[in-house]
């Protein structure tokens, strides 16, 4: 759950902000660039997660923008860090490019992905085809629709509405593998299975 995302120049300026809880003032960024300078010098290298007085900084970097997630909730970090990763893979399918000229001639259309794609600081739709049906890059305004789309409201938000197949098939295939460790007596020192469902479903609807 994130309280706040960022979008950031190589300078640490904000170029974007969405306050989504509250909970965590705006001047907390203001540590970002710092702190990620400091990680730098220790460890040798930029870590995707770092936390300072409390405030976790979750981080991409894309070209010469900075996108940044802040959180004082004991979140999952990759479930925001694929978000990061899906908001810079939507702004790239929008934008053809995610740097900071195509952010700056596009600030209004980001704020409107950014409040459909999270809400209360959760990530929800984070297609860009099901975005595409109702915010259009064109009009930069949020297009009226009589009804949101099938597919926001289906547990799958990548299933576009109208599929249709001449038999209804569901393939259902379980995969079990076990490993094991064995000493020369023949004694068994440590063993596990691992398994997954795997499913390919025909159904229209």
């Amino acid at each position: 759950m994130a309280s706040s995302v960022f979008l950031l120049d190589l300078k640490g300026k904000p170029l974007i902000a969405r306050d989504y809880r509250g909970d965590i003032p705006l001047s907390a960024i203001d540590r970002f660039m710092p702190l990620l300078q400091l990680r730098e010098d220790e460890e040798g290298t930029s870590l995707p997660v770092m936390t300072e007085n409390g405030v976790t900084y979750l981080h991409l970097r894309q070209k010469d923008v900075y996108l940044v997630a802040l959180t004082r909730k004991n979140a999952n970090a990759m479930t925001l860090l694929q978000f990061l990763h899906h908001l810079a893979k939507v702004f790239t399918d929008y934008f053809n490019a995610l740097e900071e000229e195509s952010i700056r001639d596009n600030f209004v259309i980001i704020y409107e992905l950014l409040d459909e794609m999270m809400d209360y600081g959760v990530p929800q739709i984070t297609e860009p085809k099901i975005l595409h049906e109702y915010i259009t890059q064109e009009s930069h305004i949020l297009e009226i629709m009589p009804r949101p789309p099938l597919a926001v409201t289906n547990a799958v938000s990548w299933r576009s509405e109208g599929i249709s197949y001449r038999k209804n098939e569901v393939f259902l295939d379980v995969v079990e593998s076990i490993n094991m460790l064995v000493n020369p007596a023949g004694s068994v020192l440590s063993s596990d299975i691992q398994g997954a469902v795997k499913m390919k479903v025909y159904l229209s609807g």
